[in-house]
């Protein structure tokens, strides 16, 4: 399991389980439940780079940021890593 620490949106975390570069499960800890466990459901099963494409630079209102653009940061992040 990878753990990313968010900034700037109102989750705090992003629990994410990958195997064979698909994403097994995502989970955001706080924030905007309904949403969050919608995103979830929509990228399991996804290859990385497919989420990442589809969801990076996505904004939540003046933020410059959102959840969907974090989790793109994070699976980055842990593509990176």
């Amino acid at each position: 399991m990878y753990i990313y620490k968010t900034s700037g949106v109102c989750s705090t975390e992003i629990h994410i389980d990958v195997k064979d570069d698909k994403i097994e499960d995502v989970n955001f800890v706080r924030g905007c439940a309904g949403n969050l466990l919608g995103i979830s459901s929509l990228v399991k099963g996804m290859k990385v780079t497919d989420a990442i494409d589809k969801l990076q630079g996505i904004q939540c209102g003046s933020k410059g940021t959102s959840c969907p653009d974090q989790l793109a940061k994070a699976l980055l992040s842990m593509k990176n890593s």
